[in-house]
């Protein structure tokens, strides 16, 4: 048996408790510096090469950018000090990238128009407008949300929400929500339009991360065996493909596509990540098969996507312009780029939002575009590490859904302008131009940063317990002996 504690040592160990772990906010501070650099030496480059003059607003810009970022550090050190030092960095460099490349763009389509005596609006400070205002977003959401444990409270109603959210667009006319031949938007006349569907996929992850988490030992074992899968009963299963079906019937009759690939490939990782179960995963991409290929019978526009994508240079001038406008794009960029504000980005149409990463493909080249793809890379695996490290199943699958969505949308967007797969038509999580991904998009971030402070957040030691007393009556009694005097007195 070891020797006691002393008494001088006890009391130095309870003045002086272990040291807490580090909560990297100067890191994440350093960083955010350098993406503020790299996106302001950007700007200069697209500057110079447009031949327009340089001036210190460059270096103001610059500033700007960093303090609007210095503001969210700082509400992620106030209110989420132990999250991940990287997350943020690596949205602020993307999100920046992006409104040069916008900018950018807005100079080649201005110009054209003043050639052709039209009038133009640029993009890039509506872009910019909506970047401060998803920050006001993400500040809300970091107050707001202080346990992301308390979101399974409303799982059914977010995802009865989120249903609304995307039913809407289908029920107005098309004046009023249809753009691009997908009914996908509110327009509000006079205003801006909104995507509901960008919101909505963030509340149906929660309903189906608060649903597999309560009905998780169900899916594993209850149930009856159909050749060989043990399912769960029909009334257990239900409210999950009500939700599933619903969401991917709306998608589909609005056309849709790609936010419909990304709600599947989402609730997949989710229902196998919640059971562990590879036969869901074989079920659920043999139920996508075939959705394709009813998909491609019944609707015209996914055959002529599917003939765009197989050969593109059949129709160059008319459905397959666009694709091949990209891949003579990326063909002139080759390795290393044209070089920002060099290249005719302008000339691929919807430059600034779906196609974006093929501006960036021409313009950086292969090399400058697998570096941003690093970067999503190292933004989702971050999310996923701190998905993997919270303590409770719920933040394990809605930070485990919150990043896989960001991978599974950066991936259909570059397959389809690559022509890797068929072109679908979302946009590019920070780099796209548009209020309702880039607001969507940081209130996922936010989630994000509150699960990752939750996983790394020190484990409050426990309060030892006190010892119930005895009753008074109950004590035992103890005998007590009284010393004998030792001294008499003098005689």
């Amino acid at each position: 048996m070891g020797q006691p504690i002393p008494d001088s040592l006890a009391s130095q160990y309870q003045t002086n408790p272990p040291r807490e772990l580090p909560t990297r906010r100067g890191t994440e501070l350093l960083m955010l510096a350098f993406a503020a650099f790299i996106v302001t030496i950007a700007l200069v480059l697209v500057e110079a090469n447009q031949e327009q003059e340089l001036t210190s607003s460059i270096i103001w810009l610059g500033l700007a950018y960093l303090a609007m970022f210095g503001l969210a550090h700082w509400a992620v050190r106030r209110w989420a000090p132990y999250a991940d030092p990287l997350i943020l960095p690596c949205v602020a460099l993307l999100n920046g990238l992006g409104l040069v490349m916008i900018y950018r763009i807005d100079l080649a389509l201005a110009d054209r128009a003043t050639q052709n005596g039209d009038d133009y609006s640029a993009a890039w400070p509506k872009q910019v407008l909506f970047t401060a205002l998803a920050l006001v977003f993400f500040l809300v959401v970091l107050i707001v949300v202080s346990d992301h444990r308390t979101l399974t409270r409303y799982g059914y109603t977010g995802g009865l929400i989120g249903i609304i959210a995307l039913a809407l667009p289908a029920v107005l006319p098309s004046s009023l929500s249809e753009a691009g031949g997908a009914k996908v938007w509110i327009k509000i006349p006079g205003v801006t339009g909104i995507q509901p569907g960008e919101f909505a996929k963030i509340l149906l992850m929660i309903f189906f991360a608060s649903f597999l988490v309560s009905k998780r030992d169900i899916f594993m074992t209850a149930g009856k065996k159909v050749l060989g899968l043990e399912l769960p009963r029909a009334r257990d299963l239900g409210p999950l493909l009500i939700a599933a079906g619903a969401c991917l019937g709306i998608l589909v009759f609005e056309k849709d596509l790609g936010t419909s690939l990304l709600f599947f490939g989402v609730v997949l990782m989710l229902l196998y990540v919640a059971t562990e179960r590879v036969v869901w995963v074989i079920l659920g991409l043999g139920l996508f098969v075939g959705g394709c290929v009813i998909a491609y019978n019944l609707f015209t526009h996914v055959q002529t996507r599917v003939h765009n994508w197989i050969d593109p240079f059949a129709d160059a001038d008319r459905g397959g312009y666009q694709i091949v406008q990209t891949l003579f794009g990326l063909g002139t960029g080759g390795m290393g780029g044209t070089g920002l504000g060099a290249g005719r980005p302008d000339i691929v149409p919807a430059a600034n939002t779906d196609f974006i990463t093929a501006a960036f493909g021409e313009e950086i080249g292969f090399i400058g575009l697998a570096a941003m793809l690093v970067v999503y890379t190292i933004l989702a695996l971050r999310g996923m590490r701190s998905a993997l490290a919270v303590r409770d199943t719920f933040g394990k699958l809605l930070g485990g859904g919150l990043a896989f969505s960001i991978v599974l949308q950066v991936f259909v967007i570059v397959g389809g302008v690559t022509k890797l797969i068929p072109m679908t038509g979302i946009t590019t999580p920070f780099l796209s131009y548009g209020g309702s991904s880039l607001l969507a998009n940081y209130i996922l971030v936010a989630l994000l940063l509150r699960i990752s402070d939750a996983a790394r957040r020190p484990a409050q030691p426990s309060k030892p317990k006190q010892q119930k007393q005895a009753p008074l009556a109950e004590a035992h009694t103890v005998m007590v002996q009284r010393p004998e005097a030792t001294g008499g007195s003098a005689g």
